[in-house]
């Protein structure tokens, strides 16, 4: 395409915006096809399995280039994200003709990039996943404070969350955001997907854009925001006008909280019980699959940010339970309502598009038709067991307002829409008839002219004797006469009245005086028909969005309904249960399941166990033992579960359920290596475990399994005591601990509120029979050789793994076992208050020296002494 010497001006253009582009894919559109040049194009040539050609010349080099059409742009764009990569939209911003008449026969197109589509900027519904939200994170820090700003902007949701470093992951998890943002300069930088200049999260800048969004003189309406939060804000908004360039897309006024108001869950256990996301990727499997019964996007979309983000508000919790139980109560409501639900269209999303520019005629009339379902919706609930002596969930007559409105919008939509609009705008034929009187006429002109075609076509077949002679129109000729190429030499005639246009393989083209009258008059009837068109497509755009805040606000009612309605049926369906929320740090269970275990157990046709579980204060630590694959992993975390579930505002899969609020949630229960960052699976387990030491409180809820297997037997047991200790004696949380280390048993004794449980199994006849039950007591053994027998060991294997297990067991008997020399051994808090004595006899030594005074070998002998302190230590 160019010499080395200087680039075409085509070449420069593109350099140009490439280098605006950045690290993004530049699609560079050319009549009907998105480009892609240099690197760019072989690495989308790579990840769309399209072909790679090349074009011209750059610097002595061939140009490596590839395309994409321009109608099927979204198909590939979808791959490309989901890949990684970011692209930049540079668009023609006129006509070639414009360009020609402005700059001459030869100009070049002027072009510019419109959009940068990156994972967390999505609107279009291909790119969405209906049931999830699409969050853009930003991560702000100043004077110490932390805060995550996250944009949902296909919605408009708009959160302001204050952490701090160590709570980061954990929010971070909870959000699963598509994209994060930081500045170049953070020290957060590591978990940000894209990189921003500093001077985007500034607090000053940040204040002024939330304050030019929102068209406010001051932000407390919005609540406490603080300085990291306004440098969050800033910096998320000014990443959402760089990707928008400059449209900035719809926002609702930020909700501000802290991460406090819920309960803390960090990322390593939101994987362990699979929370949202199985650990192989995707819902099914998850909590969320195995709960979510809700019937429409944003209904969906809610369900899983409940489940992510449990509630520490009593009041909160109970009024969503309130409107769960109703449901459950009355099945014909519930019915009825998820019948409703069903036909109403996302208008959330639909509202979306519409502010970031990229809707159209079809949402609208999603707006139309989801309003009006809402409004005859809000009309039935009103009344809905509403009396003197029972006025309904609070939260249902807190509902209902933001259901019926908009009856304004509602008839002007009615009135200028067709029933089923066009997805394309640009296909016209949106507006209905009767909405304006001239654009009617305007059809009608148009009709008529197509009709006088039609007629043209019949005299012309009459008048040639040609029977195949066919009036056709395209983009390029317009309305022409085509006939066959063997009937075409009459035509060709200067006396014919025919004009040759053009000549194909089989056919050639012509025109003629009445055919270019009717095409002009179909033609101009058309483009002003369009016009038209648009116009109206613009004024009911901006009427639709005038009340955005309004209609964001019956999008979220219809969404909280539709968890409502769903959490009932699943309650109804599987025997769930309201739990009761208590001040006091209990955990009284009876009759738990695990609802994703329940399932697939059903699937194979048989019957999940269910497990009663007690934590309080005199028995909040539970050791539990037992044989693998008796059960012990899905007793932990299907009391984890139920936290979960409670605090979301769901019923419980169990029969009773009384909880105290747990503020943090801990689970260490099974481990994998994380080679990446150098750690092996002892070391996942280790860094896991330290972290709930430092940071369980006497209001969490902790789940550990096998703490200690990972090293030897010893190390591990050693770790494991340890922690049973610390547990019990600093944390002070609600435990179940699960473990093979028997040896633990022993701390019963010693620790009031230590409580031993194990999972029932038999030996029958040779065979290991699991009876997956939880029972008081610890295990008689753990039936290792069993399992491994079940698992298919080699008959030889066994026999020896049993002489092997019975020599071991006849040394301990002998020498006390593993235990042995541990009974004598200070508790936890004993031990570490020995520590500190022991530390500050060292210290009281050190200080009366006189280091000044002293002679060498007074120094020599000082040393020695304090030697021996530390060694009696």
């Amino acid at each position: 395409m160019a010499d080395s010497a200087a680039p075409t001006p085509m070449m420069a253009q593109y350099l140009a915006l490439k280098a605006e582009a950045g690290d993004s894919l530049l699609f560079y559109r050319m009549g009907d096809f998105f480009e892609l040049f240099f690197d760019d194009a072989k690495a989308a040539a790579a990840c769309l399995d399209i072909a790679l050609t090349a074009r011209g010349e750059h610097e002595g080099e061939k140009v490596p280039m590839c395309g994409v059409p321009v109608h099927a742009a979204t198909a590939y764009l979808q791959r490309l994200i989901k890949a990684g990569h970011r692209v930049a939209i540079a668009e023609q911003t006129e006509s070639p003709d414009a360009a020609r008449k402005a700059r001459g026969s030869k100009a070049l197109v002027n072009r510019a990039i419109v959009r940068f589509v990156t994972a967390g900027t999505l609107t279009e519904e291909a790119l969405l996943d209906a049931r999830a939200d699409n969050w853009c994170v930003a991560i702000g820090e100043a004077g110490g404070e932390v805060a995550v700003a996250a944009a949902d902007i296909s919605s408009g949701l708009f959160q302001i969350v204050h952490t701090d470093a160590g709570g980061l992951g954990a929010e971070l998890a909870r959000l699963a955001a598509a994209e994060v943002v930081a500045a170049e300069t953070s020290a957060f930088a590591e978990a940000a997907t894209s990189l921003r200049p500093r001077a985007d999260f500034a607090t000053e800048a940040g204040e002024a854009r939330l304050k030019r969004l929102f068209g406010v003189a001051t932000l407390d309406g919005f609540g406490e925001i603080g300085r990291a939060g306004l440098a969050a804000a800033g910096g998320l908004v000014a990443y959402l006008e760089h990707a928008a360039r400059g449209d900035l897309p719809f926002l609702r006024p930020p909700t501000v909280t802290r991460a406090a108001g819920t309960m803390a869950i960090d990322a390593a256990t939101r994987e362990s019980l699979e929370l949202c996301q199985a650990q192989g990727g995707g819902r099914r499997g998850s909590l969320l699959d195995a709960t979510d019964r809700t019937v429409t996007g944003a209904g969906a979309r809610l369900l899983a940010a409940d489940i992510g983000a449990p509630l520490m508000d009593r009041g909160t919790i109970d009024a969503r339970l309130d409107l769960v139980a109703f449901f459950h109560d009355d099945a014909g409501a519930r019915e009825r309502l998820r019948a409703t639900l069903r036909a109403l269209p996302d208008i959330g999303r639909a509202l979306g598009r519409l502010a970031a520019g990229r809707g159209g005629p079809r949402d609208l009339a999603q707006l139309r038709d989801g309003l009006d379902g809402a409004w005859q919706l809000g009309e039935r609930l009103s009344a809905i067991g509403r009396t003197a002596v029972d006025p309904g969930p609070k939260l249902l007559a807190d509902l209902a307002p933001d259901l019926r409105g908009h009856g304004g919008l509602i008839d002007l939509l009615r009135r200028a829409l067709v029933a089923q609009p066009p997805v394309d705008a640009s296909d016209g034929g949106f507006i209905a008839a009767g909405y304006d009187v001239a654009l009617d006429d305007l059809r009608d002109a148009g009709a008529g002219g197509r009709r006088a075609i039609a007629a043209l076509e019949a005299e012309l077949r009459e008048q040639t004797g040609i029977a195949t002679l066919k009036i056709r129109h395209n983009g390029v000729l317009g309305y022409h006469v085509e006939v066959p190429a063997r009937a075409a030499d009459p035509l060709m005639k200067a006396e014919s009245g025919f004009t040759h246009r053009q000549t194909m393989a089989g056919a050639v083209r012509f025109t003629t005086p009445q055919l270019h009258d009717v095409a002009t008059r179909v033609t101009q009837a058309g483009a002003h028909a369009q016009a038209a068109e648009a116009a109206h497509l613009e004024d009911l755009i901006a009427a639709a969005l005038a009340p955005r805040d309004a209609i964001a606000r019956t999008a979220d009612a219809i969404a909280r309904l539709d968890v409502a309605a769903a959490l009932a049926e699943r309650a109804a369906e599987g025997g769930w249960t309201r739990p009761r929320l208590v001040e006091r740090p209990c955990f009284e269970i009876e009759g738990g399941r695990h609802p994703v275990v329940e399932a697939a157990v059903a699937k194979s046709g048989d019957r999940f166990v269910a497990n009663d579980c007690r934590l309080s204060d005199a028995s909040r630590l539970w050791l539990v033992t037992g044989p693998n694959m008796g059960g012990k992993s899905t007793f932990l975390r299907q009391n984890a579960i139920i936290a979960v579930l409670a605090q979301a505002g769901s019923f419980v899969p169990a029969t009773t359920a009384t909880l105290g609020l747990v503020d943090r949630l801990f689970s260490r229960v099974g481990a994998s290596d994380n080679l990446a960052r150098g750690r092996s699976t002892f070391m996942v387990e280790m860094v896991e475990t330290a972290a709930i030491l430092a940071q369980a409180t006497a209001n969490s809820f902790v789940i550990l399994d096998e703490v200690g297997r990972g090293t030897s037997t010893y190390d591990g047991l050693a770790i494991a005591w340890a922690v049973v200790e610390a547990i019990h004696e600093v944390n002070r949380c609600r435990c179940l601990f699960a473990t093979h280390y028997h040896e633990l048993t022993r701390l019963a004794e010693r620790l009031d509120a230590l409580s031993l449980h194990h999972v029932r199994a038999r030996e029958w006849k040779g065979e290991l029979v699991l009876l997956h039950e939880v029972a008081a007591g610890p295990a008689d053994r753990s039936y290792g050789i069993a399992v491994a027998k079940l698992a298919g060991m080699p008959p030889a294997a066994l026999s020896r793994a049993k002489a092997i297990l019975s020599r071991l067991e006849a040394g301990r008997q002998k020498t006390g076992g593993l235990a042995a020399g541990l009974d004598d051994l200070p508790l936890f808090a004993a031990a570490a208050e020995a520590e500190v004595a022991e530390c500050d006899a060292i210290r009281a030594a050190v200080e009366t020296i006189d280091v000044d005074a002293l002679t060498p070998r007074e120094a020599l002998d000082t040393l020695y002494r304090l030697k021996a302190l530390a060694r009696e230590g």
